[in-house]
C-alpha cells in the first residue's frame, strides 16, 4: 500500500467535522484498567482538549476493539486504522534495533528515567518510526523474575528453564543466564503460566497489577540487572496531515517527554504497588538478591549489552541514552 493511500486511508480515522472537532482514535490492545489509560491516553485527551477548547479529543479504544494482536499494534497507526497506537518494540525486534539498546543492562545510568535516554537518542533512532510521529517514548521499571514453582536465587536455578521475554534483547539476557527464551506477547503470559508452557517471565513488576500475573506465580526474584521493557506511542503521519493546522500545534505541545514521563512514572508506581501487595500473599516467596548475589547475575549478561551495541551499530545510540 502506498503512503498517499495510508494517508486518505487515515484522514478517515480522523473524526471531523465541517467545525473542525476531530476525535483520534487511540488503539489499546489492553483493558481500560491498565497503566496506560490513564497515564498517556486520557492526559493526551486531557492536554489536547484544553489546549484547544475541546475541538480535538482523544478516545481510546481498549481491549483489541480496532483489531486485537499486541503486535501489529504500529502498522495500525500507519495504515490509519488508528490515529495513534502503543506497543512494544520487542513485539517487532528487527525493525527497532537501535530503540532496544534502552532495554539492555547497565544503559540506562543512575538516576536518569528511560524516557529521557530515548529521547536524548531520537536523532539517532528516528528513522526505526517510518510512517509515524512519536507521541511518546518511555521505558518500564526493571525487570524481575516472575516465576512458577520455581525459586531463583543464583544462575543455576535458571538452567533449562522456560523464560518468556518480549524482544530479542530479553532473549538474548536470559540465554546468557543459561534459560530458554520463548516470546510472547504479553497477554498470552497469564495462560502460558497457569498451563506450565513457560516456568517464568522476565518482566516489570507493573504486570502483577496490569496483567495479573501474581495470580498464577508464586516466586519473584528482585534485583538481578535483567534491564527493562521499552514502549511507543505513535500517531500516523496521514492522520496528523488530516489535521488543522491550530490542531497539529495542540499535538505537538502534547506530545514527547512531557506524556513520557507521565508514562514512566505511572510504570513504576504500578510496579511498587504490586510487589507491596504481592508480598502480603503468604503463598509468595520474595528473594532479594543482595549486591554480591546480583553480582553473580551481572557477571553473565553485562557482555550481552556491548555485544548487541556492536552488532546494530548503536555506539553512537547508547551514548546519547547514557550522556
Amino acid at each position: 500500500m502506498k503512503l498517499s493511500t495510508f494517508a486518505f486511508a487515515a484522514s478517515l480515522a480522523v473524526t471531523a467535522t465541517v467545525t473542525g472537532a476531530q476525535e483520534l482514535k487511540f488503539a489499546n490492545f489492553t483493558p481500560p484498567f491498565h497503566t496506560v489509560n490513564a497515564s498517556v491516553i486520557e492526559k493526551l485527551n486531557a492536554d489536547l482538549s484544553q489546549e484547544t477548547g475541546g475541538a480535538v479529543t482523544v478516545r481510546g479504544y481498549h481491549g483489541g476493539e480496532l483489531g486485537a494482536g499486541p503486535v501489529e499494534q504500529y502498522v495500525r497507526a500507519v495504515q490509519g486504522v488508528a490515529d495513534i497506537t502503543w506497543g512494544l518494540p520487542g513485539y517487532t525486534s528487527s525493525q527497532f534495533e537501535k530503540t532496544m539498546i534502552v532495554e539492555l543492562p547497565g544503559v540506562v545510568p543512575e538516576g536518569k528515567c528511560g524516557c529521557d535516554a530515548l529521547w536524548d537518542a531520537i536523532d539517532e533512532i528516528s528513522g526505526e518510526f517510518p510512517g509515524t510521529i512519536p507521541v511518546g517514548l518511555w521505558t518500564s521499571e526493571p525487570n524481575i523474575m516472575i516465576m512458577r514453582d520455581k525459586v531463583i536465587r543464583t544462575p543455576a536455578d535458571l538452567q533449562g528453564l522456560k523464560i518468556r521475554v518480549a524482544g530479542a534483547t530479553a532473549a538474548e539476557v536470559a540465554t546468557a543466564l543459561g534459560a530458554t527464551p520463548v516470546q510472547m506477547p504479553i497477554n498470552q503470559v497469564y495462560n502460558a503460566l497457569e498451563t506450565g508452557l513457560i516456568d517464568g517471565v522476565f518482566t516489570g513488576s507493573s504486570t502483577l497489577d496490569d496483567f495479573k500475573l501474581d495470580e498464577v506465580a508464586d516466586s519473584f526474584t528482585i534485583g538481578a540487572p535483567l534491564g527493562r521493557l521499552s514502549f511507543f506511542a505513535v500517531m500516523g503521519e496521514g492522520s496528523y496531515a488530516a489535521l488543522s493546522d491550530e490542531a497539529k500545534a495542540a499535538v505537538d505541545a502534547a506530545i514527547g517527554r512531557e506524556v513520557s514521563t507521565s508514562a514512566e512514572t505511572a510504570w513504576n508506581a504500578t510496579g511498587e504497588a504490586g510487589v507491596a501487595r504481592a508480598r502480603q500473599d503468604a503463598k509468595n516467596t520474595f528473594v532479594d538478591l543482595t549486591p554480591e548475589e546480583a553480582a553473580a547475575f551481572a557477571e553473565l549478561v553485562m557482555p550481552v549489552t556491548e555485544s548487541y551495541v556492536a552488532a546494530v551499530g548503536g555506539e553512537a545510540a547508547l551514548a546519547a541514552m547514557q550522556k
